[in-house]
């Protein structure tokens, strides 16, 4: 029987499992709180594990700063942080959500025990992409009247790779499905700003980067750029994944996350 517990408080809303020390997840462009289930219910056996639908996804309260940017999202995190009743935690991260985590990291570092980062990158357009016309590709959809749920599965199945699980996709479609079309718009409008590299140097958490091996969105070269330039930062590249890692590969990702944070407390 499940214990997760979902909240609504201050603005915020999250699902949470289990007491201790606390680890926070930031979930992707397309996904919500329940992205992070198979970690929830692991990590929470022996930690407080609560896991954020991103501000204006799902049932949390949109920030009313327009255009939507990295610096108001990772203040956002920081005062989640603070909702959760704990002055610091471990702060977990995939995709736009490890991008928020590094800003969260640099510019709010007493918030901030440890950091994982799945799947994601140091600057947007390292392979050449154009913003604008990534932005268009993603934004086309919305603006011919559709919502997420409808092309979820879609673009889900183009991201993840080969060897995800029917159960794992259709959890990642039902979590990408509570996502408005206003918030997901707002979301590509301000990943396409996300360029950390002039503070990677002053992130001191101990850094765990994971990605998987099958990851063409945001290659393993990304992840190795963030374990280059993040001082105390290592890097696992989990075999035969592709970008919805924690969810491709679930046992493999919560066994890493346990053992970096048995670490991180130990000293």
């Amino acid at each position: 029987m499940s214990d997760l517990v979902d909240v609504q408080r201050g603005g915020f809303a999250w699902r949470e499992n289990g007491t201790g020390e606390a680890v926070v997840f930031l979930h992707g462009l397309g996904g919500s709180r329940i992205s992070w289930d198979p970690q929830l219910e692991v990590v929470g056996r022996a930690r407080r594990a609560a896991a954020w639908d991103l501000p204006g996804y799902g049932d949390a309260a949109p920030l009313a700063e327009q255009p939507l940017t990295f610096r108001s999202l990772a203040d956002a995190a920081a005062r989640w942080i603070t909702e959760l009743s704990v002055t610091r935690a471990h702060v977990v991260g995939i995709s736009m959500g490890g991008m928020v985590a590094q800003y969260l990291a640099a510019w709010h570092p007493a918030t901030v025990r440890s950091l994982t980062l799945l799947s994601t990158s140091p600057a947007f357009g390292l392979d050449g992409t154009r913003p604008a016309d990534w932005q268009a590709a993603r934004l086309a959809p919305l603006d011919q009247g559709l919502q997420p749920a409808d092309f979820a599965d879609r673009v889900l199945r183009s991201i993840a790779g080969p060897h995800i699980s029917p159960s794992a996709l259709e959890a990642q479609r039902a979590a990408m499905a509570r996502v408005s079309s206003e918030a997901l718009r707002r979301s590509i409008e301000c990943l396409v700003s996300h360029d950390s590299r002039p503070l990677l140097a002053t992130i001191h958490a101990p850094t765990l980067v994971l990605v998987g091996s099958l990851d063409a969105e945001t290659p393993p070269a990304y992840s190795r750029a963030l374990a280059d330039h993040i001082p105390d930062a290592s890097l696992f590249v989990v075999p035969d994944a592709g970008h919805l890692l924690n969810a491709e590969a679930p046992d493999a990702v919560n066994d890493l996350i346990l053992a970096h944070l048995d670490r991180v407390e130990s000293v």
